[in-house]
């Protein structure tokens, strides 16, 4: 400590007193809620703004709004921390701004990156006014199926070989369960389905998941169901056939006009209706079980057997459908694509397709408003009753439409018919970069969490890319390009977007986080199913869980992740479920973490900070008022001694207890209660290899 004159005083003649050093450690606000009251404050509303120090260790705090530099009055003290607070009249936009505390002449900024010697504008804190997301939302631990991979509960309703024609060749009906995908794998089928989903719901709840996350569940003729054929539909092979007719193609037959089995059993408004009624049955059993369900929402671009273009003459002839886009040049579905030829009538193929790709029409929204109202009237039919569905996730999102302001136009509309059909739904948004001008309270609600989340733990833990086409030792372990990572990124989140941002390991567009275990490159067309089991470390994997399960946003588990599935990029990541031969061990564990998750307050919806670093260490707080917790992740192969410093930064007392409550390392996992006993603020712990410790704090 240096003494200077203007913090040296005379209180009494020979009383001298020294103030302070400005204690950086103590200083914190972030987004929560201990922190912007309300959390989710309204247009025109008021909201107070905290702010929080050391017991009497700063003269001032400021709060510094769009430019403006206020005064913040202390309003509390708890403990050995007090708490500073600023009124702020909202309008209808954004606010932005920062602290800065002093201490005699000693002064610190502080924006989202913590205390700064120099504030930087793009870190500094963003309050958007009537930016609402769904309470349930909140650190919700979310359940991806991938339908024809996760249970076969009805073999009636199996696409059967030579059904149908698709890319190619016919479609293939695959009778062993546990068979790899094959390379080419877009026309295989497993007979996973919606009746699967409802015997296995014993199994969902007893995981504790909060929500499913459907891949699309709608009439499309692939596997992966990416290219919807009908969007007012349930397919009939996920829900159910109850009038079937027709013949399979025969040899040397390819044009799906001939497949009179398929043309049945997907525009019979029988076999339609009756699939959405157990799609609903489905819905009914997931919120009895207090489970909540999101579909997701193609709507970028459909299919090449879709009604509206019918590139595969499936309707032309069907009874009840009007003729489509591909067959004529009056059908009422005619601008609902762009064609670049006017004069290929009837059978014009020169439409548009996303990427190039026939087989994916890109939908026209700018040259039709019967499309633009229709897909709208569908993104609010699905979260109505009788489906009452509690939210979507958008596929390609940013990519719909021809242009970007038209893009941003149309997910305002479908904001606002969303919410209006049912306020608690979610939307969430597949986008990778920089995804801020959607979320700005008018459109998206959050997105699939690539750059904050899933690229940083991968990079951090495996040094592998998500698709397992690059290995980087430079990246492995990393402590400095993961936090970087994670402060930079999450500048692009609002605060809102954060808590309810959908934290994957595992999906179905990338490798199984497993397999990323094993640091091979490749993917199965070179390296075959069986390289992508081989080597893997499941204790990384169980590092990467505790992780997740422990990070702001909503964690959420790739069907199989939990019962040990690998995979290469898709198609290997679509495996199917290994029911029968599951690794329970990381089953439990999952169970387990889940549990952790969602008994301890800090993990679904408090602070997080940094508490320290170093090559293949993670340490960080979840932390609010009441609770505090620290997790510890090793990667390293060898045992780590650790000092670890937090007693200020996450608000604990300087003397206390903290206890394991989830540990993992080589040898498995336990919960079984350890105490460590914390000496002026540090703790002091030896670590394990491939090891993750999550502490409670118990202050004494």
């Amino acid at each position: 400590m240096y003494l200077n004159l203007e913090d040296i005083y005379v209180k009494e003649k020979y009383l001298f007193t020294v103030r302070p050093m400005l204690n950086r450690d103590a200083l914190f606000s972030d987004y929560s809620s201990d922190y912007i009251i309300p959390w989710e404050p309204t247009v025109y509303g008021k909201v107070r703004i905290r702010f929080r120090t050391a017991k009497n260790n700063v003269d001032h705090v400021y709060l510094v709004l769009n430019g403006d530099r206020m005064v913040m009055d202390k309003v509390s003290t708890v403990s050995r921390f007090d708490y500073y607070e600023i009124p702020v009249q909202l309008e209808n936009s954004m606010i932005v701004y920062y602290f800065e505390a002093e201490t005699g002449n000693m002064r610190c900024q502080y924006d989202t990156r913590g205390p700064v010697d120099d504030v930087d504008m793009n870190f500094f804190f963003e309050l958007k006014p009537g930016f609402n997301t769904p309470d349930w939302a909140k650190g919700a631990v979310f359940y991806q199926i991938y339908v024809d991979r996760f249970y076969n509960g009805d073999p009636t309703n199996d696409v059967l070989t030579n059904e149908y024609q698709y890319i190619g060749d016919k479609s293939v009906q695959v009778k062993d369960w546990d068979k790899y995908p094959a390379a080419m794998g877009v026309r295989e089928f497993y007979g996973g389905d919606l009746q699967g989903v409802l015997d296995k719901m014993d199994y969902l709840e007893g995981l504790g998941i909060d929500a499913i996350y459907f891949n699309p569940l709608f009439v499309s003729p692939s596997n992966h169901k990416y290219d919807i054929q009908d969007y007012d539909y349930i397919d009939p092979h996920f829900g159910k056939i109850v009038d079937e007719r027709g013949s399979l193609l025969e040899d040397g037959q390819n044009e799906n006009r001939y497949a009179t089995r398929y043309i049945n059993r997907v525009t019979n408004k029988k076999n339609l209706e009756a699939s959405n009624e157990l799609f609903i049955k489905v819905v009914e059993e997931a919120h009895r079980r207090g489970i909540k369900i999101i579909l997701d929402g193609v709507f970028n671009h459909c299919g090449s057997f879709n009604k509206w273009i019918d590139r595969e003459r499936i309707y032309e002839n069907s009874e009840g459908y009007e003729k489509g886009a591909y067959i004529s040049q009056d059908s009422p579905y005619r601008d609902f694509f762009k064609f670049f030829n006017e004069n290929s009538w009837p059978y014009n193929s020169t439409y548009d397709g996303w990427w190039g790709h026939d087989t994916l029409p890109k939908l026209n929204y700018e040259g039709s408003q019967k499309l633009y109202d229709y897909i709208l009237k569908v993104a609010a039919k699905w979260v109505s009753p009788p489906y009452n569905i509690d939210g979507w996730r958008l596929d390609v999102a940013a990519d719909l439409s021809y242009s970007g302001d038209f893009n941003h136009t149309f997910w305002k509309d479908f904001r606002r018919v969303v919410k209006q059909a049912n306020p608690e739904a979610v939307i969430i948004a597949e986008h990778y970069g920089d995804p801020s001008s959607w979320l700005q309270g008018d459109e998206w609600d959050t997105v699939m969490n690539y750059d904050a989340f899933m690229e940083p733990i991968t990079w951090f833990l495996t040094g592998m890319q998500k698709h397992s086409d690059d290995f980087r030792q430079d990246m492995l372990g990393n402590a400095d390009n993961f936090w970087n990572a994670i402060a930079w990124n999450n500048t692009k989140l609002s605060s809102q977007s954060i808590y309810v941002a959908m934290n994957e390991l595992s999906n179905h567009d990338h490798s199984r986080f497993l397999t990323r275990t094993n640091h091979v490159v490749g993917r199965v067309a070179d390296k075959g199913p069986e390289a992508a089991n081989k080597g893997v470390n499941k204790a990384v994997m169980r590092e990467a869980v505790m992780f997740q399960m422990t990070w702001p946003g909503a964690p959420t588990i790739y069907y199989g992740d939990e019962a040990g599935v690998c995979g290469f990029t898709d198609p290997d990541n679509r495996r199917t479920y290994p029911w029968g031969h599951e690794d329970h061990e990381m089953i439990e564990f999952h169970r387990q973490m889940i549990k952790v998750h969602k008994e301890n307050p800090e993990f679904k919806a408090g602070s997080y900070r940094e508490l320290y670093r170093e090559y293949n260490v993670l340490c960080y707080g979840r932390f609010n008022r009441e609770d505090q917790s620290i997790i510890i992740i090793n990667n390293n192969d060898h045992p780590v001694e650790l000092d670890i410093k937090f007693g200020w930064k996450i608000g604990s007392m300087e003397e206390c207890v903290v206890e394991s409550i989830m540990y993992t390392d080589e040898d498995g996992f336990n919960t079984e209660r350890y105490t460590y006993m914390v000496d002026k603020g540090r703790l002091f712990i030896k670590v394990r290899a491939f090891c993750g410790i999550v502490l409670k704090v118990i202050n004494v």
